[in-house]
């Protein structure tokens, strides 16, 4: 009878498995490493098989050292695991709940520590994990975290302030904690008249979050004017920009026009795509900035303005500078208060927010129920969305049109869309829970594996864990692998 042994323990098995390229544990490890929270994992019978960094600053000792040993054979030393922390251990190992004390470290700091079993669903320990906080950092990021909670129950009232105000407050959707924070900052300013530089990938959503702090600005009952720089004609730029008077060249209206900067009197001007602008506008506009006055197309006296700029692109900017493509001195005008605003990629947690309001939007639209399925939002999550969010709100538009009576689409049509295989595993994602992450590297581990394996016990011998548990993990999550008759 093999030896009993009831999960994976060789870190270097570990590591090599981590080479899928369904498998990103080197980042998730990195992301650990990075935290100030100390952290051992152990299995279910109490041997550590990982721990960070900042555990092992704790407790003036290097974790990986230990690595495959048994917490109960380690904690025999008392200069490396404290009595506390013992009985702790052992705790959990019989009784299967959470321990939780305040302990002194060899640092002769008081830490918080957590022993947190987590069962499977034959109520057996499959892992431990053991976290420790520093006491007086954990008092720091309470006071932090509740001014930050605070911050974003402050921007959760605006936020229906201004749905209520007005029609931009529908668009805002907010999941994604870097969002949080971008529309805290955009709230944080808009009172003020400094400009604004947005940046990003098209399609992210920079438009509406422009919206959003012209309508959380004093100028908020005065006019917000987008231009979008891309669809205006090379020589119609200082006419459209700048307005002109009657008679000023062969073609001009009769009456004249008034300028797009002056329409914006009093209130926001949006220059979207900014980088568009010709060299020989940069200049004008530089001016007007300057001077807080434009002077249209044949006119003889220049007109007071009083705006707020806001610019938004997807160029790099400092780069169009260095190749003489645009005034450096404009770009410090414009750039007073960058915001990068992420792709849809880097803001997963956003997608079912966004899925939902564009489902809602679309199926009142064309009179049709729709709905996704979990394996179908799971594709939306794992796409790259190069298009960001307009590509998103496309491609729902197309489902809703595509659906059935039922208000559903096969699988195959969103996996033809995004061009991903319908047999691609989930990934391990940075808005996935510890447990969840866990188990999704456990599964995708056994089946990498398994493919090339000839039977169980060749599995179990690479992953250094006995046949008997492979099968058991095989039937917890439901795994289809090669050679399954033995």
């Amino acid at each position: 009878m093999e030896h009993a042994n009831h999960t994976i323990t060789n870190r270097k098995d570990i590591y090599m498995a981590a080479r899928s390229p369904h498998i990103r544990m080197r980042d998730v490890s990195r992301v650990y490493d990075a935290l100030e929270l100390g952290i051992i994992i152990a299995d279910g019978n109490g041997t550590i098989i990982w721990g960070n960094r900042y555990y092992s600053s704790l407790a003036q000792f290097d974790i990986r050292d230990y690595f495959g040993q048994n917490v109960r054979k380690i904690s025999q030393r008392e200069d490396v695991i404290l009595p506390t922390e013992r009985y702790m251990i052992d705790t959990v190992l019989e009784t299967k709940q959470q321990q939780t004390q305040i302990v002194r470290y060899p640092t002769q700091d008081y830490v918080l520590t957590t022993a947190t079993p987590i069962l499977n669903k034959a109520g057996e320990i499959d892992y431990i994990i053991y976290s420790v906080s520093n006491y007086s950092d954990l008092m720091r990021l309470q006071e932090k975290a509740s001014q930050s909670t605070m911050r974003a129950m402050a921007l959760e009232s605006h936020l229906r302030n201004i749905q209520v105000d007005s029609s931009i407050g529908k668009d805002i959707i907010i999941a994604n904690k870097a969002m949080y924070n971008i529309y805290g900052k955009a709230l944080r300013l808009a009172p003020t008249s400094a400009s604004v530089m947005l940046t990003g990938e098209s399609g992210t959503g920079k438009d509406v979050l422009a919206r959003f702090i012209h309508q959380s600005s004093l100028r908020k009952h005065e006019n917000f004017i987008h231009v979008n720089m891309a669809t205006i004609p090379k020589p119609l730029f200082e006419s459209e920009l700048f307005g002109y008077t009657p008679g000023s060249f062969t073609g001009a209206a009769r009456q004249g026009k008034e300028g797009l900067i002056q329409l914006a009197d009093k209130g926001t001007i949006f220059l979207d795509e900014i980088g568009e602008l010709p060299l020989d506008i940069q200049a004008k506009l530089l001016q007007v900035i300057q001077n807080k006055e434009v002077r249209a197309i044949g006119a003889v006296e220049p007109v007071p303005v009083d705006f707020r700029i806001i610019c938004a692109t997807n160029r790099n900017l400092k780069q169009m500078v260095d190749d003489h493509e645009f005034r450096l001195d404009l770009y410090y005008r414009l750039n007073v208060i960058p915001i990068y605003v992420p792709p849809l990629r880097e803001r997963v947690a956003d997608i079912e927010a966004l899925c939902n309001r564009f489902i809602e939007v679309f199926s009142a639209k064309y009179n049709r129920p729709f709905s996704l399925t979990e394996q179908q939002l799971t594709y939306l999550k794992q796409y790259s969305w190069p298009g960001n969010i307009r590509e998103l709100e496309n491609i729902i538009e197309y489902l809703v049109l595509c659906s059935s009576g039922i208000g559903q689409v096969d699988d195959s049509i969103i996996a033809g869309l995004l061009n991903i295989s319908q047999e691609q595993e989930p990934t391990i994602t940075a808005d996935m829970d510890f447990s969840s992450a866990v188990a999704q590297f456990e599964k995708n581990l056994l089946e990498t594996t398994l493919k090339t394996s000839g039977n169980l016990r060749e599995a179990g011998k690479k992953l250094n864990i006995n046949a008997s548990t492979i099968s058991r993990k095989i039937k917890q999550y439901n795994i289809d692998y090669p050679n399954k008759k033995e």
